[in-house]
Parts: C-alpha cells; structure tokens; sequence
C-alpha cells in the first residue's frame, strides 16, 4: 500500500516525514493538512498511505485503542505481514486510528520494524535485548537526573567520585568541554570547574589546581642509582667549607671555600652520577627544574641523590670545585675545575650575617664585592622589589618578607662569578654549552625608589639560554652560564656533563644536541615556573581569606587608565585599585581585603581609612 494505490484520496491518512497528515486534494501534486500549521503541496512520493480514510480531524488519532500487541506478535514471531493486517489482527479493525496506532507501534521498533506494506516481527531473543537495552537506558536517565540532582544541592555521593574526573579534567584545562556543567548551565571555564568542584565538596576548599593544570608530577622520580664511578679526585677536605642556604632548605648544592687568594666554589657532582641520555638525564630532562611549590617540593631527580650528593648533608661529600681568583679589576681568572671530596658546614643567611667581620666571611665579602662593582661599571641593574617566602605547613599559610641580607649578596656574586669564569672557560675551550643572557631594555634609568624598580624591571625583557655565547644586560656581564644548581636545574646538569665529558678527555656534545636539549629542558621548565608564581599568588589569596582581619601597607608604583598599581611589600602582592584621588607615585596606603575568588585568582582591596 503506498501512495500510488487508487485508494489514495481526499481525507486519506499519510504519512509525511514522520507526521500523520489528511489529504485534502489529489493532484500532480498532493495538498495536505498537518495538524499544525498551514497546508502543503507535496510530490506523491514525499508520502506514505497508512489508510484511505475517510480521516475528518486529527483528534480521531489522539485516543488509539489499547489492543493485544504483545499476542499479535507472539502469534508473527520471526515473520512477516502487513500495516493492514498487523492493525487488524491487534485491534480487532482497520482504522485511520488503528492504522495510525499500529504504525507508532512498528515505528518504536521493538516488537515490530519496516514498512507499512512489509512489516517484520522480530524475534524473541531480539526483543528481549531490546527491552533489556532500554530499560539500562532509563535508569541511567534516572541515574543521570539524580546525580545531577546532588550536584545542584551540593552533595555528592562517593559515587560520583567517577563522573567528577570529567569535572576535572576541565579544571585542569585537560579538556574544552563538561556534560556535566552544560547540564548545570554553568558555563565551561576552568575556573568554573574548580569553583563546582569545591562548592560539592570533592575538593577542598583551598585546592591548588595550577600543577595540575601544567601536568606537573605530583612526585619526585624513583629510578635506580648507580654508584659514583671509580676516579680520582681532588681532596679539598682540609679546605672550611660553607653551604649557605635559606632555613628548611633541602637541596644544598653549592658551597664556598677561601684558599688564600683562590675562592673555590663548590657543587654537587650531579653529573658524576646522571650520564648523558641515561633514564635519569632523560627524566631530569622532561621535568627541567624543581617544583618549589608552597604546599610541596618535587624533584627533578630522584631524592636518593640530593641524599648522596648533597653538600653538608654526609660528613665528605663528592663536589665538581671550580676554583679562581678575582682580579683587581673584578674579572675571574685562573680558573681550576676538579672532581673532588669537600667538608662542607651547612649554615643559613642569618647566621653567616652575624659573622661578617669574622674570617673567611670578610674576606669572601671583599673578594665578591670587587665582582659586583665591575657589574654595576658595566650596567647591572639591581632592583630591590619585596620578596617573600610562602609555605604551607599543616594546612596553615606562611608567609615570611625575605630581608636584603649582606650574606645572600655574597653567596649570590660568588655563583655569578663561577658562572662567568666557567662560559669564559668554555667558549675558549669551544664546549658547547647554554649560555643565560639577557638584552638590554629599550632605555635605562638607575631605580632610586620601588616605583621606579618595578618600571625598570618591566623593561626588561626574559633572560633566555641559548647555545652561542651572548651578553646577560641585567648582570652586567659579557657571558653567563648557570652552573651552580645542578641539583634542581637541568642546565645547571647540561653544563656539568660537558664539561665533565671535557675533562675525562671523552666527545662533548655537539652544539645542536645541546641547543635541543636546552630546548626541551626549558619549555618544562617555564611551565614549572609558571606554576610556581600562580600557586605563590594561590596561598597568598587563601591567607588573606583564612585572615580577613589583614591590614597592611601598599605603595603606588605605576598608573592605569582610573586605576592605581600597588605593590604590597608585606605580601610581594600587586593589585590594582580605584582612588578617590590621584596620588603621586610611592605614595602609601593602608588597604584591607575586601573580595577574594580563589577559583579566578583575583582579590579586591579596599583602602582602609
């Protein structure tokens, strides 16, 4: 039975699209009332006859006869038949209203599939599965509803833990899309995400996301260690030797030694131990740095090592020295580099500037201050803006100003001046290495105040390593390369392992080998360091929420179009803020938190009368 039968006629029931329609006049073309709408003009083909009618209104279809489906098809199991005799033998009748019923009932496709002149009565094992399916399906419906259900009220059951991960990995910018919070009509942010994950209680509610969202290891690597190989090296044990380092620091990789005139400047022989392309370099290598987080440090090597090679942390520990003397004109020179043993004293900031005016510190002081002063001739931009240490001890934030300390300068001129003896060394000795260096900004003022430190700095642009030797504008120096922290830097390990290669008279890397790996360290590295400032800028927000009686002072050091920049030294916190006046740059105010949203990382201060 199709549309081609003569029984096609005016009030005949058809079938358009999956709509019942009336035929209303037949003709080259056919004319057909749905029940919404205005009237069609369609080909005969467009339409399919379920019955001749005569159909008056569409309100005979509404009400279809209940029927005895389920025994009209026990009786065509696995056979064939048709809409007029389906109808027929289910209701008794062959009706526009019967035909129409029918045909609902083959077009749900569980007992019966086809078209209106060859229906098929599937078989019992199909429509048992079919049930089965659809039955799976509306408890997960249910299921679906109810779990969005406790989304909505924020009370997730453990159950949920699973579909969460999807909450998740939105959170860590892992994927684009959420079903769930397009379920919830929230929109999908990352920051959305983590706001939904804490509002139900699945994180807590001072969750760093931001490792997480640079896939950052959680954990340090556990690989084997292999022991240091069989060599000879210099023994400087006789030699004092300071490990000067923060308090709580756990990674001490460099000391200072006073031989006469020859300042030697011990560091952890990492690459004694981490061999070229070995699991651990490889390791090293895809993580390019420590994690130094609030909450956690994670290595870039496995801790067996910092445990082994770190310096103070055995009463003899293994070092790759490099020794020199500072010339009257600030230069290093006569540089000596030797695997060796050292007895190295661990001390911290505060208790070397206590001994100053003490040997070997005196002398240390006034060997590095002729370094500094040849920088400072040759343009090096010291810029004073406030640092803070921020930690994370049993759940409580930390947060500790870090003061300008004599003994930092010194350890810090002694590093930069091994740094230099040693990219001297190596572009004469042409080992190929990476190099630090930094262009000069587009115009220099000397900073005489914090606004002007805080400009000076942002003209700067990056220090980069790269594998050709380069001026490093910001120290002040011709070249540079990063050698004292191969603990917790892989090109700190990258310039130890060639020059260890050098020494032991063995191939060096080629230059575009190490352009590579600098390459690949760095871009691991750069997320690490990006993931450092936003969980430094994390905690500091979830102190002043679990603090909200703060008060303290911030200093105008820029302007914006109707805003202030301020700088909260108490903090190393910057905010921008509306004034009721204009005030000059440096001026103080007092502020006070006002609205803090973890989730967007953002903090609004309100200045405190």
């Amino acid at each position: 039975m199709n549309s081609d039968d003569a029984t096609l006629r005016a009030d005949s029931l058809v079938l358009y699209k999956i709509h019942p329609a009336r035929v209303l006049a037949v003709g080259e073309k056919i004319e057909i009332a749905l029940d919404k709408g205005p009237p069609k003009r369609v080909r005969p083909k467009d339409i399919v006859l379920l019955h001749p009618g005569p159909l008056h209104g569409f309100a005979e279809l509404e009400s279809p006869p209940e029927g005895e489906r389920e025994a009209a098809w026990e009786l065509l199991e696995d056979s064939q038949t048709t809409l007029v005799e389906l109808a027929e033998l289910i209701h008794d009748a062959f009706t526009p209203a019967t035909a129409w019923a029918t045909w609902q009932l083959v077009r749900d496709g569980l007992y019966f599939s086809g078209t209106p002149e060859v229906i098929r009565a599937h078989g019992r094992a199909a429509v048992e599965a079919e049930i089965a399916r659809r039955q799976a399906k509306a408890a997960a419906e249910r299921d679906w509803e109810e779990f969005l259900g406790r989304m909505a009220a924020g009370t997730p059951a453990p159950v949920d833990a699973e579909r969460l991960a999807e909450v998740e990995r939105l959170a860590f910018g892992q994927s684009a899309h959420s079903r769930i919070l397009q379920a919830l009509g929230q929109a999908e942010t990352p920051e959305r995400a983590h706001r939904a994950l804490i509002q139900v209680g699945h994180w807590p509610a001072h969750y760093n996301p931001h490792p997480g969202r640079y896939q950052l290891p959680e954990q340090s690597p556990e690989r084997t260690v292999g022991p240091l190989p069989e060599e000879e090296r210099l023994d400087l044990t006789h030699l004092p030797a300071y490990a000067i380092d923060d308090v709580g620091n756990q990674d001490p990789d460099d000391a200072l030694s006073l031989d006469g005139q020859r300042l030697w400047v011990h560091v952890a022989d990492v690459a004694a131990l981490v061999a070229p392309d070995s699991a651990l370099d490889r390791e090293a290598r895809a993580r390019g740095s420590n994690q130094y987080l609030p909450e956690r440090t994670v290595a870039m090597l496995p801790e067996e090592i910092t445990a082994r090679l770190g310096l103070g942390l055995s009463e003899v520990s293994p070092a790759l020295s490099f020794g020199f003397q500072c010339a009257a004109t600030g230069e290093p020179e006569d540089l000596l580099i030797r695997p060796s043993w050292i007895r190295a004293e661990r001390l911290s900031y505060e208790a070397v500037e206590t001994r100053l005016q003490e040997p070997p510190f005196a002398a240390l002081e006034a060997l590095t201050r002729r370094f500094r002063e040849r920088r400072l001739a040759n343009g090096a931009t010291e810029i004073d803006l406030p640092e803070v240490s921020v930690r994370v001890q049993q759940g409580e934030v930390h947060i500790h100003p870090l003061p300008r300390l004599r003994s930092r300068a010194l350890v810090m001129e002694a590093m930069l001046l091994a740094g230099e003896a040693v990219a001297r060394f190596c572009q004469e000795q042409a080992i190929p290495i990476a190099y630090a260096t930094q262009p000069p900004p587009d115009r220099f003022e000397p900073p005489a105040d914090l606004a002007a430190m805080y400009a000076c700095r942002r003209r700067f642009k990056p220090s980069r390593l790269i594998g050709e030797p380069a001026p490093h504008a910001g120290l002040g120096l011709p070249l540079y390369t990063r050698v004292t922290s191969p603990l917790r830097r892989y090109s700190d390990l990258l310039v130890h392992q060639q020059l260890r290669a050098w020494l032991r008279q063995v191939p060096v890397l080629a230059a575009d080998a190490v352009t590579a790996r600098i390459g690949e360290a760095e871009t691991a590295a750069m997320a690490v360091r990006r993931a450092e400032r936003l969980s430094n800028q994390h905690w500091k927000l979830v102190f002043l929420a679990t603090h909200p009686e703060w008060r303290g002072e911030a200093v105008v050091v820029d302007k914006e179009e109707r805003k202030s920049v301020l700088l909260i030294p108490e903090l190393a916190l910057e905010t921008r803020l509306h004034l009721r006046t204009d005030p000059p740059l440096n001026t103080r105010v007092r502020v006070m938190p006002r609205e803090i949203d973890l989730p967007e990382l953002s903090v609004r201060f309100g200045v405190k009368g």
